[in-house]
């Protein structure tokens, strides 16, 4: 007599508004019009970008949220995305507080695997995650470019146009001290660019060609960059490896970087107090790739020894794309800060919430200037390895991949233009105005772009993902039958046409673009662990609320799903 009456399930899905992803918006609302037919009081709450990515990755402050994730390289990033150990901390650190004991050991147990032990393994681990639903795969989309053709070419087709490597092929038309002009529909770069910070970064490229890393991806590896080679010594407990750098590498004020710069990253990132407090504070955004380093020590000028806490070196790679960082510059950055936005509780170091608006990095291009949500400006870095001929540096042959990009880099500024939408991207490019859409269009500018002159169409598969992240902390979603229940009215194969343009690979499994993934998770035009039941998105109703009550739940005479 003494319980309150049960309330109707109501809840809040969090994404960005339209101008700023124009796919998450459509996908959230497909949801809330299927959660709506089911009987749940469900809105979509649009918000800016930095507010979002501060709920979702810093605070845990949602209910559930459409969002894109950047996708796996390898799939030891999952370990971090949902080892339970990581349920607390910031970033893409399990912001779902997700726990399963039997995933933390398949998470574990990969680290120490390889070859078809590992992907028996990483394909258990597929199908947990399907059947726990801590988030909810929808599709991979493809990446929509322009480029134009009348003042550059070069465009590699083996690399994203808007990436390091897409950069260093293209070649002016004319005079190499040209400005490439590119648009870009986030303006987050031009107030902050610290290569740690969570919720300013989404892919990384642009950071990526002010910091150079160890290593870089290149055709599906990782190889040398900063580095002219590295040796591996194995043993039973873990791997490691002696990193021998290139002579005569330089920060962009003019420093010479040395070993010392990258141990220090490398122990910086595990800690960013630098040991001064009680409790490390690790930097979020590289969390993956420094927990599986154990030490790393200068041996001299050109010498790094890094202990790893795996036997995997697929796995111990990863460490070596981290952005080298300067000492000189960081080091200072150690104490804890205050941050409007974030949750008291949550223990930050200057080095987190740094702005970094003078950028001191080792990339090919170096920061020239920038106008606050206009545009950004960086230029060529002519002390870069890559710029000087081989006998200015040593006679060692390079390999293939660095003789690619060797000399001067093709243009002599790299201005990014902000523009508010895929629409404004487009007329900027048809009208001459700008030489290429870093950031991806949407499926109705590819006709525009197909028949203008002198204009191409690029497109790439992409690693990102769009997703539907739930917040198991707080019910309904700490109960995995209503997450399962709620994961199947997305009708995704329908979401890809409508919203994609087709453009876009429906997915069950988020290793869907990688070679490890489950095969009986592989898509084959229907999702095979939780099938829409319906057709071209129009949803039965009456079997979808069977699953809710399947699950427990139950419903009033008018329709309404109660609370439990």
């Amino acid at each position: 007599m003494s319980r309150d009456r049960p309330e109707q399930i109501s809840f809040s899905i969090k994404t960005l508004p339209a101008d700023a992803d124009p796919w998450a918006i459509r996908i959230a609302r497909f949801l809330i019009e299927q959660l709506k037919a089911v009987g749940i009081a469900a809105q979509v709450e649009p918000m800016e970008r930095v507010e979002l990515r501060r709920d979702i990755l810093l605070n845990q402050s949602f209910d559930c949220y459409i969002a894109s994730h950047p996708g796996f390289r390898d799939p030891d990033m999952l370990r971090t995305l949902l080892h339970s150990r990581f349920g607390t901390e910031a970033g893409w650190q399990n912001p779902f507080g997700y726990a399963n004991l039997r995933v933390d050991e398949l998470l574990a147990a990969q680290r120490r695997q390889s070859g078809h032990q590992r992907t028996k393994t990483l394909q258990e681990l597929q199908h947990a995650i399907a059947r726990d639903q801590p988030f909810t795969v929808v599709a991979f989309p493809d990446e929509i470019r322009a480029i134009r053709t009348n003042r550059y070419d070069g465009w590699t087709n083996q690399e994203s146009v808007h990436s390091l490597l897409g950069y260093l092929s293209v070649r002016s038309q004319g005079s190499t001290n040209r400005r490439l002009r590119m648009t870009l529909q986030d303006s987050r770069p031009t107030e902050n660019l610290n290569p740690l910070s969570v919720e300013f970064r989404n892919n990384g490229t642009i950071l990526g060609l002010l910091y150079d890393s160890v290593g870089r991806w290149i055709n599906g590896r990782v190889r040398p960059w900063l580095a002219q080679s590295w040796d591996w010594q194995s043993s039973t407990d873990n791997l490691v490896a002696e990193i021998s750098l290139r002579g005569g590498l330089w920060w962009h004020d003019n420093t010479a970087l040395t070993a010392k710069d990258v141990a220090f990253t490398y122990e910086f990132l595990k800690d960013t107090t630098l040991g001064t407090q009680k409790s490390p504070v690790p930097a979020p955004r590289f969390r993956g790739a420094s927990s599986v380093i154990e030490s790393a020590k200068a041996i001299d000028e050109q010498t790094v020894r890094v202990t790893f806490g795996t036997t995997n070196r697929a796995v111990a790679l990863q460490a070596f794309t981290i952005p080298v960082l300067p000492k000189h510059i960081w080091r200072t950055k150690y104490k804890q800060a205050k941050i409007a936005g974030l949750r008291s509780d949550s223990p930050t170091t200057k080095a987190l919430v740094w702005n970094n608006m003078q950028p001191v990095g080792s990339g090919p291009l170096q920061f020239q200037n920038v106008e606050r949500r206009q545009s950004l400006t960086f230029e060529r870095f002519d002390r870069h390895f890559l710029t000087r001929t081989k006998k200015d540096y040593d006679l060692t042959p390079e390999p293939e991949y660095i003789e690619r990009y060797a000399g001067e880099i093709g243009f002599k500024q790299l201005r990014f233009l902000i523009v508010p939408s895929p629409a404004a991207a487009t007329k900027l490019i048809l009208n001459g105005d700008a030489d290429g859409t870093a950031t991806s269009v949407t499926a109705s500018e590819v006709r525009s772009i197909g028949h203008a002159e002198n204009v191409e169409l690029h497109v790439d598969e992409s690693l990102p993902m769009y997703h539907l992240g739930f917040n198991t902390r707080r019910a309904p979603f700490s109960n995995v039958r209503f997450r399962r229940s709620v994961a199947q009215l997305f009708d995704k194969a329908f979401l890809v046409k409508s919203v994609f343009g087709s453009y876009a690979e429906p997915a069950t499994s988020p290793l869907a673009r990688h070679d490890s993934l489950a095969p009986e998770l592989r898509w084959t035009g229907v999702d095979s662990e939780l099938p829409f039941p319906g057709e071209n998105g129009d949803l039965n109703v009456a079997k979808a609320k069977t699953a809710f009550k399947n699950a427990g739940y139950r419903y009033t005479n008018n329709g309404k799903l109660l609370r439990r």
